[in-house]
């Protein structure tokens, strides 16, 4: 299998190193604007899987070098600046990017799955299904599966349960409007109902990726690994369940917009995307996160 990571500043290099130390890959391809940016990231990442018992091998070139791959992951981003800049700021000048550079990486692996890590990850993973003509189901943005992640550990703790047992989904939109389905929360068979405590770790949940930027400047390895999560499913036709950007098609009134809902993942991309019966307040949620996304984007150049 070949995987090529296009990006590799703080997130796209934390991707590439979480694949290095879990080499899924025969072939790993690192892209970059800065194509000397991203040979020293190979060179680095090859002595570091020197360590491993791997004989996958990292490299780093152009996009007719990418040709054949099965996996892209999409990293590529404009500097945030202020690191508690918002995702949805980032829009127009992602969407330009993105406008360069898929239609070309499409062209020479017209059968890969993508991934999409760019923010605002929903209008992106949007923009990349009409940009690429990949279907549908060969497009997924991380979305709120780092999200959910982040809410199941802070659960976790309080609950004094493992987060591997929890089921607890973040769904809608990878932002503001994001919103903790309460209703389908459970572990053990046992449901738990909206508090006090569950409504502050929500909250805490939202907050937590601007809390990190403003500590150190970006986020990057929970990503990581929450993108390996996703390749691993892949690779292995594991058919996880997980909550990740995908196309909505007539669910609760909602079309034609990107959106995080359950979805099976396997070797074909998305096998299955899920419909929960939520509560008439999550309804109205993910409506609100459906009307963001759509005003995020029109608001891309045409």
């Amino acid at each position: 299998m070949k995987i090529s990571i296009i990006g590799t500043g703080h997130v796209g290099s934390a991707i590439a190193f979480a694949a290095t130390i879990n080499p899924l890959a025969a072939e790993l391809l690192l892209i970059n604007r800065n194509l000397a940016k991203a040979e020293g990231e190979a060179i680095d990442l090859a002595n570091a899987s020197a360590l491993q018992n791997s004989n996958m091998r990292i490299w780093a070139g152009e996009i007719a070098d990418s040709a054949g791959s099965e996996i892209l992951i999409f990293t590529a981003s404009v500097p945030y600046g202020s690191p508690t800049r918002k995702r949805t700021d980032l829009v127009a000048d992602n969407y330009a990017i993105l406008k360069e550079w898929l239609p070309r990486l499409a062209e020479v692996s017209p059968d890969a799955i993508l991934i999409m890590v760019s923010n605002p990850v929903d209008a992106l993973t949007y923009a990349a299904i009409q940009l690429t003509g990949y279907p549908a189901e060969r497009v997924i943005g991380t979305g709120t599966l780092l999200d959910s992640v982040r809410y199941r550990a802070l659960l976790s703790a309080e609950l004094g349960i493992h987060s591997d047992d929890i089921r607890a989904y973040i769904l809608g939109e990878h932002g503001d409007t994001q919103f903790a389905a309460h209703s389908l929360a459970m572990t053990g068979g046992e449901r738990f109902y909206p508090s006090d405590m569950s409504e502050k770790l929500f909250r805490q949940t939202v907050s937590m990726g601007y809390d990190v930027s403003s500590l150190k400047g970006h986020t990057s390895y929970g990503i990581a690994l929450a993108t390996m999560l996703i390749v691993d499913s892949i690779v292995y036709d594991l058919k996880h369940t997980m909550p990740v950007s995908v196309l909505i098609e007539d669910f609760l009134g909602v079309s034609d917009v990107c959106l995080s809902l359950p979805a099976v993942i396997g070797r074909a991309g998305v096998t299955r995307v899920l419909r929960p019966t939520l509560s008439e307040d999550e309804q109205g949620a993910f409506r609100r996160s459906a009307d963001a996304v759509r005003a995020n984007i029109e608001a891309m150049p045409s």
